[in-house]
């Protein structure tokens, strides 16, 4: 069976340096996947979970990301997206280069210091925020329109700004080797799709266990080892994320809100909400709606 989870070699063609394209999909490609290309990507539309390594964060639009080579990533859209009819759009514009995209110039001058500093941060995953995310996303909508030199200069401008921004923070603490097999991956891949189809229920460690083709002991350390928490509090927060997501929306009561995230009761949804977010459920959703209608009347 051919897997899906490695972006084919020919990604870049031979006579390019690099690639940019601009993407306009239902959904985010699901599967948990890594390739030997860096990859900077910028979200314009979509929201989801964001998952690289062993760092999982919700995302949505202005997302900017630079991920190494091989470092395992996905950004899942959330659930709704994959609904039939659901009228849901994602946008992404996304650069695939090489290391060696300028030759060997980047690793052996000093000129490019900044730049190479910058590659061996991006082996954990960097993300991008304030103003430095709004100059290199609107750099690469440009960059869309640029052929020949000056789409290799404006890659450049694009790397330099990142370098030298501080508004960059690693999202993962170390770039886990265990992860870089095809099988590695696509067992994680497995494991991920299950929950998040399936957190809004009961989840039963043999469960998943068994996706992985593991006892419940041994998925539970294999588990711990690759994400770096347990697979009951990963299960907790991705529940939590998307808590979070219904109470800014406002459309359900908090007590459905519990169950419809995989809650068995509401004390315990908002015991388990308190302890991820610090606050309770109606505490999250009044600040949220206090700080939306004061941003309304700021701007009107």
């Amino acid at each position: 069976m051919k897997k899906k989870n490695v972006i084919p070699k020919a990604l870049i063609p031979e006579n390019r340096t690099f690639v940019v394209r601009k993407q306009v999909e239902p959904y985010f490609d699901p599967t948990f996947h890594l390739h030997p290309e860096f990859q900077l990507s910028y979200v314009v539309e979509g929201e989801g979970n964001r998952f690289v390594g062993d760092s999982i964060k919700p995302f949505k639009s202005n997302d900017l990301v630079l991920i190494g080579p091989n470092l395992p990533h996905v950004w899942r859209s959330h659930n709704s997206y994959f609904e039939k009819d659901s009228g849901l759009s994602t946008t992404v514009i996304v650069i695939y280069f090489l290391d060696h995209f300028l030759g060997e110039i980047i690793h052996d001058k000093e000129e490019f210091e900044s730049i190479k500093h910058l590659f061996q941060r991006s082996q954990c995953g960097i993300e991008i925020t304030g103003v430095t995310q709004r100059a290199v996303s609107h750099m690469m909508v440009e960059l869309l329109e640029l052929k020949g030199t000056d789409s290799i200069i404006q890659l450049l401008r694009i790397l330099n700004t990142i370098a030298l921004s501080d508004e960059c923070q690693l999202i993962t603490d170390t770039h886990s080797k265990v992860y870089n097999t095809e099988a590695e991956t696509d067992r994680m891949n497995k494991v991920y799709e299950f929950i998040m189809k399936n957190f809004h229920r009961k989840i039963h460690l043999e469960e998943v266990a068994s996706i992985a083709s593991m006892t419940n002991t041994s998925f539970s350390r294999y588990f711990k080892s690759r994400v770096n928490q347990s697979f009951s509090d990963f299960l907790k927060e991705i529940r939590i994320e998307y808590a979070c997501k219904l109470l800014k929306e406002d459309k359900m009561n908090i007590d459905r809100i519990g169950f419809a995230c995989g809650f068995q009761s509401v004390t315990n949804f908002n015991k388990q909400f308190k302890s991820v977010t610090g606050k309770q459920p109606h505490q999250y959703r009044n600040e949220y709606q206090k700080v939306a209608i004061d941003t309304y009347h700021q701007y009107h």
